[in-house]
This record gives C-alpha cells, structure tokens and sequence, in this order.
C-alpha cells in the first residue's frame, strides 16, 4: 500500500467535489466512505501523484482493482478503462435517466469492468435522481 498524504488526499476530494469520478456518485449519498484510487495501479507502476489520482466509490474501486484496460465487449480489442485526469467524462458517457451509457469503446470497457449498470446500481441512482441527488452538479465540470 502506498501513502497518499492528508493534503494530496483532500487535493483529490476536493478536485472531484466529493464525487466519484466514475459513477457520479457523491460521498454524501454514499453508505461508504469514497477512496483515493490510483488511475493507473501502482503494480503497473503507476505513481502516486495527483494525476495518477481519482476519488472513487467503493463499488467502483473494488470493481476496477488493478485493472486499467480491458477488452471491449463489441470488438474484442484491448481498450483503456476511462481515465478522469486525461478524459472528459461526457466525451465517454452520457447519462439517460439513471443509466450510464457509453460512447465509446473507453467507455463501454469502463461500463463493463466497473459494472457502472448493474441493476442495483442503476437503482441507488435512479433513487436520487428522483429525489433531486443524482446527477451532482459535478457534471458540469466535465
């Protein structure tokens, strides 16, 4: 495990206003705490830097693990999972209702590895969305 200090760590937060840079999720709408993720793991050498860092849910980053890349479900070919510090998140996804939809091979990749859809999900979103939580106002910044 490698130290992520208290003033990166809240640089990370405080960059992705409390928000899972993944799913959208924010941390007040979450049961568990977000995490500071490294991008690209560090067993593949990735750094621990700020733009090797995202803020991540717990079912985002327990679904992506050490994955960066996967192989896309419609052609087959090795893809990059999304990288917030280098994509733009509506250039890959783009919500309808409570459903994240991908654009393209980044982001159905993502979709699949970090099960972005799964019914559960779907439905935690679709509760706050209802409720005026989801999407945050993050969005915007993408």
């Amino acid at each position: 495990m490698s130290y992520i200090s208290e003033s990166l760590r809240r640089t990370v937060i405080q960059r992705a206003n409390s928000c899972c840079e993944y799913c959208l999720i924010h941390q007040e709408n979450s049961l568990y705490t977000h995490e500071v993720d490294h991008i690209i793991p560090r067993k593949h050498r990735g750094k621990t830097s700020a733009d090797n860092l995202c803020l991540a849910c717990l079912e985002c980053n327990r679904y992506k693990g050490s994955d960066f890349g996967s192989f896309d479900p419609q052609t087959d070919e090795i893809t990059q999972l999304y990288h917030p510090r280098k994509h733009q998140w509506l250039d890959h996804f783009v919500l309808d209702q409570a459903r994240i939809k991908p654009l393209t091979a980044i982001g159905r990749v993502t979709v699949f590895v970090l099960r972005l859809n799964d019914e559960e999900r779907i439905q935690d979103r679709n509760f706050l969305r209802i409720s005026g939580s989801y999407p945050p106002s993050i969005l915007n910044f993408y």
